[in-house]
């Protein structure tokens, strides 16, 4: 078992027991409720519930019990590594893979690849995303930083809730966007009638601010350059999905897998975003670290297309 005590400071804004942990073991909130409910977090030598409020001078420890045998299989997949080191790994990910383990998707993930790679990412997490400090989704393809070691992965997660991680991504949005540069300020949560997708029609959306810039417009498309200054689930998406320009190919919040022209019909294969680059510190040594990657194939050909019919 591996025991972790903290002493909340006054610096601390008033939070639940269930958000504190995690903001500090780098643990998700899942996994931290179910420990709370356990017993094995005690505050001021009691337990107390998933929603108590920390106070300053609030003594937690925290167990976590040892991890039965990892379920994860390491396999022999293909990476295109941009950097690595004993800490961390830079992959660019392709379209079409999914991040991490989940229900019905066992194998062939992001995480399968690295174990067969690295043979271990840090411990700190949930047992089938190690390492994992950031997401992409399954039909996003671009950069992503994963870490080797517990304290990499806990400097990483720091960097992140404090937003010194630079992020842009390239996306190929529905229609002509009027506004060369937006902020788009609005708050995002589980829709209401789809508990399955997020939404801005929510009962409780958290802050959620998205900047973008046009880099160039075409017949009844734009392409744009977008800076995420928070990280919620599928926000590029449900933002200009909201706006009524969602990102072509989007089969969940946008549905607009072609565009018809006169002449030609131009298909979307996935959602047209790519996590381009990404700037941070590197999380041991503290130098500034910043990777870019090429545009895909995929989305290269899709503007080579909706070029040749603006013109």
């Amino acid at each position: 078992m591996k025991k972790t005590t903290y002493i909340v400071s006054h610096e601390v804004k008033i939070e639940r027991l269930d958000t504190f942990i995690p903001l500090k073991s780098g643990l998700s909130r899942s996994h931290v409720q179910k420990l709370i409910k356990q017993g094995l977090v005690i505050v001021n030598s009691r337990i107390e519930k998933v929603s108590y409020k920390v106070k300053n001078g609030d003594r937690i420890e925290l167990t976590i019990p040892d991890e039965p045998e990892s379920p994860l299989v390491p396999e022999d997949i293909p990476l295109d590594v941009i950097y690595e080191d004993e800490h961390i790994i830079i992959i660019n990910k392709p379209p079409k893979m999914i991040v991490h383990p989940a229900a019905g998707h066992k194998s062939g993930t992001l995480i399968n690849a690295l174990i067969y790679r690295c043979g271990k990412l840090a411990s700190i997490g949930a047992p089938l995303r190690p390492g994992i400090v950031h997401r992409l989704d399954k039909d996003t393809s671009g950069i992503i930083v994963i870490a080797k070691d517990d304290a990499a992965y806990l400097n990483l997660c720091k960097q992140f809730e404090e937003r010194k991680v630079e992020k842009h991504y390239l996306a190929l949005l529905y229609g002509t966007l009027k506004k060369d540069k937006e902020e788009i300020n609005t708050p995002i949560g589980r829709a209401i009638a789809d508990r399955k997708k997020m939404s801005t029609k929510t009962r409780k959306g958290k802050e959620a601010v998205t900047q973008f810039e046009v880099i160039k417009r075409f017949k009844s498309a734009t392409m744009v350059k977008i800076k995420i200054i928070t990280g919620r689930t599928h926000q590029i998406r449900v933002h200009f999905a909201a706006s009524g320009h969602s990102v072509l190919g989007d089969k969940i919040y946008g549905k607009k897998t072609n565009i018809k022209f006169a002449q030609k019909t131009i298909n979307f294969s996935r959602q047209m975003l790519h996590a381009q680059s990404l700037k941070f510190k590197h999380p041991i040594d503290g130098r500034p670290l910043e990777f870019t990657t090429p545009i895909p194939k995929d989305i290269e050909t899709a503007i080579k297309e909706l070029n040749e019919e603006s013109t």
